[in-house]
C-alpha cells in the first residue's frame, strides 16, 4: 500500500513495508527531531526500534503521521489540539466496535433463543 505524497514537490515514499526515519522526514519534510518528538506527544505513533534504536516506520504509522501533519500545519491546530481531535477519533472508532460486538452478540443470543423455543 503506498501512501500518496502530501504535496508534489515532496520525494515519493518507497512502497516497503518500513521506512526509516530519514526517509519519512523528508517525505514530510520535518525534521527527524520532530518525528521523534511526535511520539512523546502522540501515543498512538510508535515506531518499530530495531537494533541501535533504529526507528522503522509502518504504513500505519506513516497514515498517522499524514494525519497528524495536516492537523498541525494545514489545519494550524496545537499540539493538544491535534491530540484531542486524535483522542476523538479514536474514542469514536472504539465505540464503533464496541456496537458492533454487541449487535452480533444479541444476534447470537437470539438464535440461541430460537434454537431452544424450537
Amino acid at each position: 500500500m503506498s501512501v500518496p505524497n502530501p504535496s508534489p514537490e515532496s520525494p515519493a515514499l518507497p512502497n516497503k513495508r518500513y521506512l526509516g526515519i530519514g526517509e519519512v522526514s523528508k517525505h514530510f519534510k520535518v525534521a527527524p527531531h520532530v518525528l521523534r518528538y511526535w511520539e512523546k506527544e502522540f501515543p498512538q505513533l510508535g515506531p518499530i526500534k530495531r537494533r541501535g534504536n533504529r526507528r522503522c516506520y509502518e504504513q500505519r504509522d506513516i497514515l498517522l503521521i499524514k494525519r497528524i501533519n495536516s492537523l498541525l500545519k494545514e489545519q494550524g491546530l496545537t499540539i493538544t489540539g491535534a491530540r484531542k481531535v486524535l483522542d476523538s477519533d479514536d474514542a469514536k472508532q472504539d465505540q464503533a466496535q464496541s456496537k458492533a460486538m454487541a449487535q452480533q452478540l444479541i444476534a447470537e443470543l437470539q438464535d440461541l433463543l430460537q434454537a431452544l423455543k424450537g
